[in-house]
């Protein structure tokens, strides 16, 4: 078994696989950039690293700085978790040829794989067909126009090194396509690292089914079993289960069959997952992504296997142990992300900021997979990915059933949150009778009445600087060298206040609620604010233009998303405030139009 691990990543993945690993008596080395440098995974952790920096490509996307930790730690194996390196082939070479081992695929496979171009071409190779696309990389909006015209509106244009829905833009007509591919690219850089996007044909009413696979090095691959992740906004997954409901039981192992395919056709190695489009009967392969998902919880329950237990088992060089016959699927299982975004009527805001309270629910058959607690900061430079609430039940209404009650015990304040949203999808008929679709929350589900609110949140960050008040030996943080260390210090004893490290709120000594910003503006209002934290990438008017209500100001990005700013006024721009690059804060008015 492997010695010590260090996880290149954060969050709520960097602590369930810091919680695997103490199980199995493994050591675990945790990185961190200078906001996270209170986080849940940091605390969790047996020795914890600086990386530097605020945001990803400072941070978490910086290779030498990752690599040094791993010499400086004595790691033996890195886990990448899911997001950022996971699936970065140089990243993946960069850690086997310092001779430590990488907690996944082969470098090769990730190659193959990682690329969605060539995954494409594996998946043909291995007799599994896919959705009808272009296997050339976008350079030009053009190409996506021809690629529309040739096989009908709307079209998809996607990360070809990214999942989860990141860096995916569809694409109604000729007209948008410059337009989206230019956005695609952006976010696509932003969080993998490279802006390659590939297009390829969008169905209009399928189901994302994805079959969780596994492989070790003794010539075993295995399929675990589906998951019917079609609850998605943003095409991103809200809502994910197990087993797919109204799912024949011929197309299931066929599509584990050809999930097993496409993995030995590229060498695979580890855990991984194979999607699939799934749609009248038939399915098409959408893409393989070489690591753990983020929704391998309902796996893990149906299956009453751990993964990640098997990922360091398999990277070990310990065959699986079981055959295919051997994998039983007992229950039901559904998963919710919590994410820190508000409904508000469909939107899906981005809402950054510091929990002020975090009460987890509890009781029977009941899982919380969280990367943060009661005073944690979720920064406007990461996934907003909260926690993930995990239920299961004998039958998929008896988790169906459960997963509501577990939602009525959530208390979540000082951020806005995902939970009214899911709360709408499990208790509508089209969800209970398994109706839905990739396209049901945004064209069908009715979300005009939800919305989420950041009640609780907490007084301004700071400390007072009287140097004359009694001191008292506390338990405090420091970093020596780089690496992040627990130790006793004499310091100003302030009360009920705390010092507010980077990145972890706290209650300031003699500061009064913080008043906030003026409120986006209201309806007909000739000053556009930004709804959230953020960074403008891209202003699109200027003063002296002429503008339409609707029409888009600038695009923001917060949370990893880019987000549209509009008018809200028809008239003429007499001042912009702002330009790319530019950080703004919830209320900031970035243009005027009279």
């Amino acid at each position: 078994m492997l010695k010590k691990v260090l996880i290149a990543n954060r969050g709520e993945i960097a602590v369930r696989v810091i919680r695997t690993c103490r199980e199995l008596g493994v050591a675990t080395v945790a990185v961190y950039s200078e906001l996270d440098r209170e986080a849940l995974h940091v605390r969790l952790a047996d020795e914890a690293y600086a990386l530097g920096g605020q945001t990803a490509a400072e941070s978490y996307l910086n290779t030498e700085a990752i690599l040094d930790v791993i010499v400086r730690s004595g790691a033996d194996a890195v886990h990448p978790g899911y997001g950022f390196f996971s699936e970065n082939t140089d990243f993946a070479r960069a850690i086997t040829e310092l001779g430590v081992t990488f907690i996944g695929p082969p470098p090769e496979a990730i190659d193959i794989m990682g690329d969605k171009i060539s995954a494409r071409h594996a998946a043909e190779r291995a007799g599994v067909t896919g959705v009808p696309g272009r296997t050339d990389v976008l350079r030009r909006g053009d190409e996506v126009a021809a690629f529309g015209n040739e096989f009908g509106w709307p079209v998809a244009i996607k990360a070809a090194f990214g999942g989860g829905g990141r860096g995916m833009k569809v694409v109604s007509g000729p007209d948008e396509a410059a337009e989206a591919l230019e956005s695609a690219m952006r976010e696509s850089a932003s969080y993998f690292g490279r802006d390659e996007c590939y297009v390829e044909r969008y169905l209009a009413w399928p189901r994302h089914i994805e079959m969780q696979i596994i492989a070790d090095t003794h010539g075993t691959t295995l399929w675990l079993g589906e998951r019917d992740c079609s609850a998605q906004r943003r095409h991103q997954k809200l809502v994910e289960e197990s087993p797919a409901p109204d799912f024949p039981d011929e197309i299931r192992h066929a599509m584990g069959e050809a999930a097993v395919k496409v993995a030995e056709a590229c060498g695979y190695v580890n855990a991984g997952t194979v999607e699939f489009l799934y749609q009248d009967g038939e399915f098409f392969f959408l893409e393989m992504n070489t690591r753990l998902q983020v929704e391998h919880p309902v796996t893990e329950l149906v299956t009453g296997l751990d993964l990640v237990e098997w990922q360091l088992r398999v990277a070990s060089g310990e065959p699986l142990g079981f055959g295919q016959d051997d994998v039983l699927r007992n229950g039901h299982a559904i998963e919710i992300r919590i994410n820190a975004e508000n409904p508000a009527g469909g939107a899906f805001t981005p809402s950054p900021g510091t929990i002020s309270r975090f009460v987890a629910p509890g009781g029977p058959g009941v899982r919380l997979d969280a990367g943060y607690e009661s005073g944690d900061t979720l920064s406007q430079y990461y996934d907003n990915l909260l926690a993930k609430l995990v239920v299961w039940g004998h039958d998929r209404e008896a988790a169906r059933l459960r997963m509501l009650r577990a939602i009525d015990e959530t208390v979540i304040e000082g951020v806005a949150t995902t939970l009214p949203a899911d709360i709408a999808i499990l208790t509508n008929p089209d969800f209970i009778s398994a109706q839905h679709s990739t396209n049901w929350v945004e064209q069908t589900l009715d979300l005009s009445g939800v919305t989420s609110t950041t009640a609780g949140v907490p007084p301004a960050t700071g400390a007072g600087g009287d140097h004359d008040v009694p001191k008292v030996l506390r338990d405090v943080t420091a970093e020596v060298d780089g690496r992040r260390y627990q130790v006793k210090l004499w310091v100003p004893d302030l009360g009920d206040a705390v010092v507010a490290p980077v990145g972890h709120a706290g209650p300031a000594r003699g500061a009064g609620p913080k008043r906030p910003k003026a409120a986006a503006s209201g309806a007909g209002s000739g000053t556009v604010a930004v709804p959230m934290q953020g960074t403008i990438v891209k202003v699109l008017v200027a003063a002296g233009d002429a503008v339409e209500v609707g029409q888009t100001v600038c695009v923001l990005e917060a949370m990893k998303m880019e987000n549209n700013v509009n008018a809200e006024k028809a008239g003429t721009v007499t001042e912009v405030k702002v330009s790319a690059g530019d950080s703004v804060g919830p209320g900031d008015v970035i243009a005027v139009i009279a």
